[in-house]
């Protein structure tokens, strides 16, 4: 038996999409909002009356837009799920036309009207286009939560003449009036949807033709909200760029200095195009490769991206004549973020709208990382552009899907252009103007209270007494720096040499199941050994003794020999050339880790750079007066960064990188009275292909 059926919805199906498919109550006012816009409305009303109480609460939304005429509210309105947004988008779209107020439909799936839903159980609609009749219609939800079928329940459509004028007078609009609320509003709900309907446009380019009025009887629950007028003054760094296929282009960073901040100057960066790429795994364990974030792929047409981001540090804001520093922080806990924007009307994200986890990424790197408290920032895209972009049903942002994955990548890459930018003039910041020296907070202290105790104990033994145990504590500090310092830089290359080892361990298992002759195996193990007793020897402590550049060298090249054969690099070794014999006194284990943390920067950006013939180029020379030195250089791009701010902590242009690798050098460095110098390529006897690339020199004093 074969029969054709239909599904065939109870009527209580309509409050339960009320309810579970919008999230909160903001989002189903903010739905309705824009419906006003996609009617062309030039103004839409909110007023609220007895929120407190559902029973006599009254929420009207008014706006002056095309409103609809009998035909439409019965035969489009009423149909939950209609495609008739959907067509008009894609016949605009095809016929490049747009409304009367060059507007594209935001909505497309037919479900933004479940909005009123969501807020009350008796709805009263009342609509007309011009030159057409008033359409009146009053919906009690309360008559779908029974078992009937929804065919089954009517509701009373009247076609009447003109009773009233919409918002300003018009001839045409649309009033929807919502009784008997679902919940009662509290002063928090109140205060977070008049947050929204402000972020409802982007903060940098205000929609003159669109305007949000919203009015409610308890006024004292409105008091004390800051707008944005009255922060973006206080930001420090701004940015602005556009993306386009896969590049960042027109990028332009400024720090803006206060001018109480007199000891810093303002910047600008501008860079006219910087490629896109993100970092991936290969298939070689320990191995990765940079492949391009290409926005053309997809229908997303070019991103206009702008950032403003603060400094809420409270010893700074007081340089900065913030009359309300406890307000602006408020501000920017409830407004920040980064948001995106579809022809300037924003689309909401899931969550607390930390759709890009800044908050998280700031968590394990909260130096050189923004969150959501620090920004305010605007991804502005064009509504026929970006046709791949497609909203979630339940309005909390876009669909998670290849097209998203990309645009997201995207943004984060531009995000982090913006940040390592940021770090060198937060960095100067902290140096002029914070509480301590952040480099070495312990240190200077510890120096503080020592002048403190000299200057006001009087008595010798207390004093003694007191300077020894300060004494105890700058020691052990100092150790404790010392093993950081070894594990951070160390740490880069565990991964490589544990895979080196497994690879080993791997062959041997196959000699010995083969029954291979004994002296294969005999060398597998002594390979074995060698790798583990190399890698041993950097991690382990000693003290400190004479070492041998060359020796030291050749050791440094072993431990991290799988990465550079992994990534095809050829390494000139031309220190083994020179007849001297190069020795100084010191760590042998933090200086070799020194020199494979920076081996590892030019693996990185080698590949980063895409260059064909990768090269590493090593050597030995006293061509820097008064220095022994190690000089190491490659043939990629030379730095992005000034060589005066690289060696700060938390400084770098790496995709992903923290920016200690050549803070933990130059503290090595000093440790033994020496310096790391960036030399100009001119001042040493270096091959011509290594021009362009990074030259650095890990410089001893000569004895």
């Amino acid at each position: 038996m074969k029969q054709a059926i239909v599904f065939k919805p109870r009527a209580r199906l309509m409050s339960q999409l009320g309810e579970q498919l919008i999230k909160d109550e903001t989002i189903a006012v903010l739905e309705l909002i824009k419906n006003s816009y996609d009617a062309d409305a030039q103004n839409v009303q909110i007023t609220m009356s007895h929120v407190e109480d559902s029973e006599s609460a009254i929420i009207t939304i008014e706006d002056d837009g095309d409103g609809m005429s009998y035909d439409v509210v019965k035969n489009y309105w009423m149909e939950p799920g209609t495609d008739h947004k959907e067509k008009k988008l894609k016949e605009m779209l095809e016929k490049n036309l747009r409304s009367k107020l060059n507007r594209l439909p935001m909505g497309e799936k037919g479900i933004g009207r479940f909005g009123v839903h969501k807020l009350g159980n008796r709805i009263t609609l009342i609509t007309r286009s011009e030159n057409h009749s008033e359409v009146y219609l009053n919906i009690d939800w309360s008559i779908f939560n029974s078992n009937q079928y929804l065919s089954d329940v009517p509701i009373d459509i009247i076609e009447r003449d003109p009773s009233c004028t919409f918002l300003n007078n018009s001839p045409s609009g649309t009033k929807i009036i919502i009784e008997k609320l679902k919940v009662p509003w509290t002063r928090g709900k109140v205060r977070d949807l008049q947050r929204a309907i402000t972020s409802l446009n982007s903060p940098f380019e205000a929609l003159d033709s669109f305007q949000v009025d919203f009015k409610i009887d308890k006024e004292e629950w409105l008091t004390g909200l800051m707008k944005y007028d009255e922060i973006k003054d206080y930001a420090l760094f701004k940015a602005t760029m556009t993306l386009q296929g896969n590049k960042i282009k027109n990028y332009k960073y400024d720090f803006y200095p206060w001018n109480s901040l007199d000891k810093l100057e303002m910047r600008t960066n501008a860079i006219g195009e910087i490629e896109m790429r993100r970092e991936v795994k290969t298939k070689i364990k320990g191995t990765r490769e940079f492949i391009p974030i290409d926005l053309s792929e997809f229908q997303i047409g070019s991103v206009q991206v702008e950032l403003l981001s603060f400094d809420l540090d409270s010893s700074l804001l007081k340089f900065g004549d913030v009359s309300d520093s406890s307000g602006l922080k408020r501000y920017l806990k409830s407004n920040g973020g980064i948001f995106v924007y579809r022809d300037n009307v924003r689309i909401y994200s899931s969550g607390d709208d930390d759709w890009l986890d800044l908050n998280a990424k700031r968590v394990n790197s909260p130096a050189d990382k923004i969150s959501t408290n620090l920004v305010l920032g605007s991804i502005q895209l064009n509504r026929h552009e970006s046709f791949d972009l497609k909203e979630k049903t339940n309005r909390e942002g876009f669909i998670e899907d290849s097209a998203y994955i990309c645009f997201r990548d995207a943004v984060l890459f531009a995000i982090e252009k913006f940040e390592h930018d940021r770090a060198q003039d937060k960095y100067l910041i902290r140096k002029y103007y914070g509480a301590t020296s952040k480099s070495e907070p312990v240190v200077a202290e510890v120096a503080s209270l020592r002048e403190r105790i000299d200057k006001k104990i009087s008595d010798k033994s207390l004093k003694k007494e007191l300077f020894g145990c300060l004494d105890n504590i700058e020691r052990d500090y100092q150790h404790i720096t010392e093993v950081y310092q070894k594990s951070s830089s160390i740490g880069i290359s565990m991964t490589v040499v544990l895979h080196e080892i497994e690879k080993v361990i791997s062959e041997l298992e196959h000699a010995t199941k083969a029954d291979q002759a004994s002296q294969h195996v005999m060398g597998l193990v002594k390979r074995l050994s060698s790798l583990t007793m190399g890698y041993s020897s950097v991690v382990k402590s000693k003290n400190i003794k004479n070492f041998e550049f060359k020796r030291l060298i050749n050791q440094s090249l072993f431990l991290v020999d799988f990465r550079l054969s992994a990534h095809e690099i050829t390494v000139e070794k031309k220190y083994l050339s020179n007849q001297d014999e190069f020795i100084v006194k010191g760590n042998e284990n933090l200086i070799a880790s020194t020199i494979i943390n920076i081996i590892d920067n030019s693996i990185w950006w080698l590949n980063y750079a895409n260059i064909s013939n990768k090269k590493i180029y090593l050597d030995i020379t006293r061509e820097i007066p008064g220095y022994k030195s190690i000089i190491i250089a490659d043939n990629g791009k030379g730095f992005t960064i000034p060589t005066e701010m690289i060696t700060k902590p938390f400084i770098t242009d790496k995709m992903g990188g923290m920016g200690l690798g050549l803070h933990l050098a130059s503290e090595i460095m000093k440790q033994h009275k020496g310096d790391i110098f960036f030399p100009e390529f001119d001042d040493l006897e270096i091959p011509y292909e290594y021009k362009h690339g990074a030259i650095i020199a890990l410089s001893f004093k000569e004895e």
